[in-house]
């Protein structure tokens, strides 16, 4: 079968889109795998479906880089929104399903999109970490010296200990600099550190608003491997938060075809 895809990359974080409005693409776990290979296929870190949605501009299916459905994506959202609007479903705001419910997105003059996650209503704090979910379930840790921590070792040590090995966690370890807040992410599925993660940044910028080390009381700057992005949102208590955005640059990177068997 001869596929057609696009690639998109969000700070880092890439991605192959794929449109199935027509709904006649069905992939395997092994097509999803050699397609976000690096060496044999196109080479992501996840693989999007943008298909038909009643009541919506569109739905978002979403699979990690080991061929198996995933739970929410910030940056892919990010992606599939700017995909969207190359495709001509939308102009510049979107409403689209998600795996974790409905996501509204705005693209500004700039190409700059912020796409609202789900509220957070509770963060489980430990004396070494915080753990929350914001859309995909994460881990935060702070460190000291991030740009030279093992991040793909201590966070796999994590990601599969007793508590989660079974179903797994994104760990997110964060380190306050002087200009923004730095987020290294190792992401479940990916089983390695990626460039950036949309709902670690998430995670990680409600961490420090709680820590007292974000950069403004309702807003988070960004510092990733692959880019800069901002987190804004409202607090009320201590860890109730909502009208919560993730904000950022969506790429096309390029487009094609490739046989799939």
């Amino acid at each position: 079968m001869q596929l057609l895809f696009y690639k998109y990359q969000g700070t880092g974080n890439d991605f192959i889109l794929i449109d199935n409005r027509s709904n006649d693409i069905s992939l395997t776990t092994e097509q999803i795998k050699f397609l976000c290979d690096r060496r044999f296929g196109i080479g992501a870190d996840g693989l999007m479906l943008l298909e038909l949605e009643p009541g919506a501009d569109f739905k978002m299916v979403y699979y990690n880089s080991d061929g198996n459905p995933s739970s929410m994506c910030g940056n892919g959202g990010r992606c599939i929104t700017a995909f969207a609007k190359h495709l001509g479903i939308i102009k510049n705001s979107a409403m689209f399903l998600a795996i974790d419910g409905m996501h509204e997105a705005t693209i500004d003059e700039n190409e700059i999109i912020s796409l609202k996650m789900q509220d957070v209503k509770n963060v489980e704090t430990a004396s070494d970490h915080f753990y929350l979910n914001t859309g995909s379930p994460h881990f935060v840790k702070l460190v000291n010296d991030i740009a030279n921590y093992d991040v793909k070792k201590n966070g796999a040590l994590i990601r599969y200990n007793e508590r989660f090995k079974e179903e797994g966690t994104n760990v997110n370890f964060i380190e306050r600099l002087e200009d923004a807040l730095f987020v290294r992410t190792y992401e479940r599925g990916v089983e390695d550190e990626t460039y950036s993660c949309g709902t670690g940044v998430t995670a990680a910028a409600l961490v420090a608003a709680m820590k007292g080390i974000s950069n403004g009381k309702n807003n988070c700057l960004v510092r990733t491997l692959g880019g800069n992005l901002e987190v804004k949102f409202e607090r009320v208590l201590e860890q109730n938060f909502y009208n919560i955005w993730l904000i950022g640059p969506a790429v096309k990177v390029f487009n094609g075809s490739i046989e799939i068997v």
